[in-house]
């Protein structure tokens, strides 16, 4: 049987608006993370998808964004939080190695890139065991893009740009394997509430 989960990404943080590294501290959502997640609330709405569950990590600025998203009970899972980066969280982003961090972060007492990939990729594969058909879960940029690196053999769309705020992303679920198949990039250029997407 063929299933729905939407990752989403947070709404814009403190930290995020100051470049600085997240992780698993704690940043609030600042008023544009505010209107991001109300936009992501009305493409679901206008798209008439109705959740059977939804999750979002622990962090708070995941479950600020959800519950702008949806009213229905959610639950808060540890495997959904952001990239543990050690002791380099709340500095400037610009201390941050060239990219692939791989096991960077490791030294300083955060994850390395493998046991991120796993951790989101369990935890969701765990969600889609559920009684679940169509699932929210609303996690965090880096965690986001390790998922979508981890199931890039199964899908035939990707996004090379940074994943934006309250970005979302359509998996389907079959076969106990994840395939990406949209990616709907919100138009905040007005706030207007427009999309782009990616199929």
């Amino acid at each position: 049987m063929k299933k729905t989960l939407y990752l989403m990404r947070h709404g814009q943080t403190l930290f995020n608006k100051r470049r600085k590294v997240q992780g698993w501290s704690y940043s609030p959502l600042t008023e544009l993370g505010i209107k991001q997640a109300e936009i992501a609330a009305k493409y679901f709405k206008d798209n008439n998808i109705i959740f059977d569950h939804a999750y979002c990590s622990t962090s708070e600025r995941a479950s600020d964004t959800l519950e702008i998203v949806t009213v229905i009970p959610y639950t808060r899972l540890k495997g959904l939080k952001e990239w543990n980066f050690g002791t380099f969280e709340g500095e400037s982003e610009d201390l941050n190695p060239p990219l692939p961090y791989n096991d960077f972060f490791v030294k300083f007492g955060g994850e390395n890139q493998i046991e991120l990939q796993q951790r989101i990729a369990t935890t969701c594969q765990i969600i889609m065991e559920e009684d679940n058909e169509v699932v929210l879960a609303v996690s965090h940029g880096a965690a986001c893009r390790n998922f979508m690196r981890y199931w890039e053999h199964t899908s035939p769309i990707t996004q090379q740009e940074r994943i934006g705020n309250c970005c979302i992303l359509k998996f389907e679920y079959e076969n106990k394997e994840f395939k990406l198949i949209e990616i709907i990039n919100h138009n905040l250029s007005n706030l207007s509430g427009g999309f782009t997407v990616v199929s």
